[in-house]
């Protein structure tokens, strides 16, 4: 029996991005005979996001207001969850994840070796010339540490969006998943539940075009907020 696969793309204004990033996973599947299915969360655009979705006949579900990155891929996970599939991995819409890492995301959880994948600048193995800025590498090593700390698990790209989970977690996210600081927070929240989350090397970009939601003059307050957030579930017996 196959494997279902959902390529979950989070959008917010990303006219400029979105239909090479679309077209680079239809064009991987053309030539590597796989099967990525693709669901763009087009979350509250105010540009012409919308309207290149419907004009290229993209999977889209259209959110009326901005939720954010975490409502946005929760959205995804909801879809999968009712579309039965397998696994769902997080893609972002700017262009700056290679499709040609998904193999190496999924392998582990094909072969039941964890539940939730992350696609790592950080770990041995990456090639990634682009690994942000230095004070936000410096914020990733803090949550990284603190991270390690309260779980006694290293993660080292802590706030990547490259990821895959298997269809327990698909079932878990559609359910209940953190809105703000979705990444450290979910992969804090399921190693204090035992779960099993494996870092593969990949190669990343810096964004095609257009501008990051995060700006630095929100880096202090998003440290101290998931910091704490993470201190709250890092206190709780595992669920």
């Amino acid at each position: 029996m196959s494997i279902k696969i959902l390529l979950i793309i989070p959008a917010y204004n990303e006219e400029l991005n979105i239909l090479k990033t679309y077209k680079s996973i239809i064009d991987y599947n053309s030539q590597h005979d796989s099967n990525y299915d693709v669901i763009v969360i087009n979350d509250g655009s105010r540009d012409h996001t919308e309207e290149i979705l419907v004009e290229n006949n993209i999977p889209h579900i259209k959110l009326i207001h901005n939720l954010g990155i975490g409502g946005a891929v929760q959205t995804g996970y909801k879809y999968a969850l009712l579309h039965n599939y397998d696994i769902a991995i997080q893609f972002d819409g700017d262009g700056q994840h290679d499709v040609n890492y998904i193999q190496s995301i999924i392998s582990p959880i094909i072969h039941n070796k964890a539940d939730m994948v992350i696609g790592s600048r950080f770990v041995e193995g990456s090639t990634s010339e682009f690994k942000s800025t230095r004070a936000r590498q410096m914020g990733i090593k803090v949550i990284s540490c603190f991270i390690n700390l309260l779980t006694k698990k290293k993660i080292y790209d802590v706030t990547s969006g490259f990821r895959a989970i298997n269809r327990s977690l698909i079932t878990q996210f559609a359910m209940d998943y953190p809105l703000e600081y979705p990444e450290p927070i979910s992969t804090t929240t399921i190693l204090k539940q035992g779960k099993t989350v494996d870092e593969v090397p990949v190669k990343m970009k810096e964004r095609l075009r257009g501008v990051s939601s995060i700006r630095s003059w929100k880096n202090v307050y998003y440290m101290i907020n998931v910091l704490l957030s993470i201190l709250i579930i890092g206190t709780r017996r595992g669920e």
